[in-house]
């Protein structure tokens, strides 16, 4: 697999459904997380590579420990085209690992955007940065002394999706998709051809045609 894909160019091309449909075809059928998980602003698509987060629940903070120890080194060191992807086990955890601050940083380190199944705060700031994030819901509480990332890098399942560093996601406003890396080029080349025979459906259909000539020319659907 090649080290660098040209995210925003694909980002513009592709979209979840038909990454979707492709890895149910390459027998990956449950890499799309669940539909709670949603984007601060439908009008954003994200797509990069995971660099992972997995938070536990905690119960209370000693004195001389820095709870985000582990959150801040993923995310100074995060990367062009990278995305984090924090682990909470849903939004019943009740954290918000994801706000204004860390946005900010990752912004700064050439990161495109974050996908968490915990909550996000800071809205109104995250939205104005134009920052792709995609959340399990949104609520005001500091994930200090409730919950706190114990490893990154590291395989997680968000919110029900099996990600692996390394692996690519893309998210719009239909949802979440995760890529296995192991397959993504393959992935993206298929996804390309099928936009194509959907546009080329579209524009048939527009013109008249039945949907199952179309279908049994492309099929596609």
């Amino acid at each position: 697999m090649p080290a660098l894909f040209d995210f925003e160019k694909l980002a513009a091309q592709l979209y979840t459904a038909v990454l979707s449909d492709v890895l149910d075809s390459l027998g990956y059928p449950n890499q799309a997380m669940a539909p709670f998980v949603r984007p601060l602003d439908e009008g954003l698509t994200l797509f990069g590579r995971a660099r992972t987060g997995l938070y536990m629940p905690t119960y209370s903070v000693s004195p001389d420990e820095n709870p985000y120890e582990v959150e801040i080194a993923l995310i100074d060191d995060l990367k062009p085209g990278d995305v984090p992807v924090l682990a909470c086990d849903g939004p019943t955890t009740r954290i918000a690992p994801w706000g204004e601050l860390l946005t900010t940083a990752s912004r700064m380190r050439g990161a495109v955007g974050c996908v968490t199944d915990g909550l996000v705060r800071d809205v109104r700031h995250i939205r104005t940065a134009g920052f792709p994030v995609f959340h399990g819901g949104i609520g005001p509480l500091d994930s200090k002394g409730r919950g706190k990332m114990m490893n990154m890098d590291v395989p997680v399942r968000c919110a029900g999706a099996a990600v692996a560093p390394g692996d690519l996601i893309f998210g719009d406003v239909d949802g979440v998709i995760a890529i296995p890396a192991a397959v993504a080029e393959k992935a993206i080349e298929i996804a390309l051809d099928k936009v194509e025979s959907e546009n080329r459906t579209r524009d048939e259909l527009l013109q008249g045609a039945l949907l199952k000539d179309v279908y049994d020319k492309y099929g596609v659907l």
